[in-house]
């Protein structure tokens, strides 16, 4: 039964939470799966087969649950964690998805003192677009799934143990960490390209003239650069708040590597650069 999981609640069932729905549906014999969400997103989410029933007091969705997976953005989850550690099961595993782990894996820290059991994560998968429309199955396939090392007791606990071993069943691949250093890497290969393509559209948007010049010169080399662009704000807000002294540090290393560019424009000296650059997209290309 998924892993030892019969119910679980799903708090958030958007592109995260409604993919991972998904996926349960695929096991056999797969868990009785409830959402919370807005009423109109619980009736797509339910249209769409990612969870059985939504329920719209939070309270009631988390009670009973043997996994409650927490799909909802950062600052919504700091808010909601006391009232889910109160409703949460005493058997309960209780599992977050958000960008960012220091703050919330203090506050879980406060909230979490009976026995259901709380374990941060982070799953390295998503997409430009949000909602559970765009949701998938296959989505968690491949990636890489940050888990929140607490203490080797909690690693070894019979619940963390099923967790991982349904995150093996839905193909992603659990990588642990503690909180500090997931969210020092995480403002390189997450945030820091997430803000990167915010502030390319912006040099774009601000130099296209009444022609269009030089938007629509524009291929697929910018729209690829640009893609992530589409997030909302809405989810990156909390997120660059609740870790900008390792964004900060990113943003610096970032505009240094630019001013470094500046002096080998007139030289033949940035093949080394492009070298470099090369060898790690091919780490990256290779490594899916």
């Amino acid at each position: 039964m998924a892993a030892g999981f019969k119910r679980v609640a799903i708090l958030g069932t958007g592109l995260i939470g409604g993919s991972f729905g998904l996926a349960l549906r695929r096991l056999r014999p797969r868990p009785r799966v409830v959402g919370w969400d807005k009423p109109e997103t619980l009736r797509l989410a339910r249209k769409r087969g990612a969870i059985d029933r939504g329920e719209a007091n939070l309270a009631r969705a988390v009670r009973g649950a043997d996994l409650v997976y927490i799909a909802l953005p950062v600052g919504a989850v700091l808010e909601h964690l006391p009232e889910i550690a109160r409703a949460a099961s005493p058997h309960a595993l209780v599992t977050d998805t958000a960008s960012s782990k220091r703050a919330i894996c203090e506050r879980a820290a406060e909230c979490f003192t009976g026995r259901a059991l709380f374990l941060g994560g982070h799953p390295m998968a998503g997409k430009e677009i949000s909602g559970v429309a765009a949701a998938e199955a296959k989505l968690f396939a491949g990636a890489r799934y940050a888990l929140i090392r607490a203490s080797e007791t909690t690693d070894n606990d019979p619940r963390v143990l099923a967790f991982v071993a349904l995150l093996g069943k839905l193909g992603a691949q659990p990588l642990w960490l503690d909180a500090a250093s997931h969210d020092r890497a995480a403002a390189f290969v997450s945030h820091l390209p997430q803000l990167l393509a915010v502030a390319l559209a912006g040099v774009v948007r601000d130099q296209t003239d009444q022609t269009g010049l030089p938007l629509i010169l524009a291929g697929r080399g910018l729209r690829e650069s640009l893609r992530l662009a589409g997030s909302p704000y809405a989810l990156w807000r909390d997120i660059v708040l609740t870790n900008a002294d390792n964004i900060d540090r990113a943003l610096d290393r970032m505009a240094q590597a630019i001013e470094n560019l500046r002096p080998l424009l007139r030289s033949r000296e940035l093949e080394d650069e492009f070298a470099g650059a090369g060898e790690l997209y091919k780490i990256l290309r290779d490594s899916q």
